[in-house]
């Protein structure tokens, strides 16, 4: 097996999505968190990344940036992709959405302005995000009446998406509260074995 590290700042972010997929794998992989506080970002690191940010996945020594890459790369190599190439790029269609959900939620938490940022927020929660749910509600209601997940009959990479989405929002059901089937499903992933257990350890970060 290959030597997996997955290099990130102490923080779900950007990395989660990837660690949620090791661990529902169960593929073991050095999971390295750099603090700047400290001086090991930008350290030796930034001049090594192939964009200088982070993360990276290492994988026996060779870099893959970009978090929705390597994200993509491990899904397929550890089965979590989708069986047929219809279902990878519906998984795909799926994870670009959830990243249309964390863009909106980033220009929130980097407005300086804190007028500007109430007025985002009331945006996001009255209008943006349940737009979006709204949509995921309905496509997950087209595979099998959405009792199972989002692609296929069986656990994807798109399933461990809408948990980090859920962990970004807080992590709590009230965002959900009018789309039942997608709180069904996140309440499904979470509780598959190998990822409550990542969700009971991991370690508590601000982000």
């Amino acid at each position: 097996m290959p030597n997996y590290q997955l290099v990130y700042f102490n923080g779900r972010g950007r990395a989660e999505l990837c660690r949620l997929i090791f661990h529902a794998a169960g593929v073991p992989f050095e999971d390295i968190r750099l603090d700047h506080t400290k001086g090991e970002w930008p350290g030796e690191w930034k001049a090594k990344c192939p964009f200088g940010q982070l993360p990276v996945l290492v994988v026996d020594g060779k870099m893959l940036a970009q978090s929705k890459a390597a994200a993509r790369y491990l899904a397929r190599e550890f089965n979590l992709a989708g069986k047929t190439s219809w279902d990878q790029a519906r998984a795909d269609m799926f994870i670009d959405e959830f990243d249309d959900i964390s863009t909106e939620l980033y220009k929130i938490s980097h407005e300086k302005d804190e007028a500007k940022k109430a007025e985002l927020r009331e945006k996001f929660n009255a209008d943006t995000l349940p737009r979006h749910l709204g949509y995921l509600e309905n496509l997950l209601k087209e595979n099998n009446g959405g009792n199972g997940y989002f692609v296929g009959d069986s656990l994807t990479w798109a399933g461990l998406g809408i948990v980090n989405v859920y962990d970004h929002l807080g992590g709590t059901d009230a965002p959900f509260a009018n789309f039942p089937l997608l709180a069904g499903l996140i309440k499904r992933v979470r509780e598959h074995p190998k990822v409550a257990e990542w969700i009971k350890t991991r370690p508590q970060t601000p982000f």
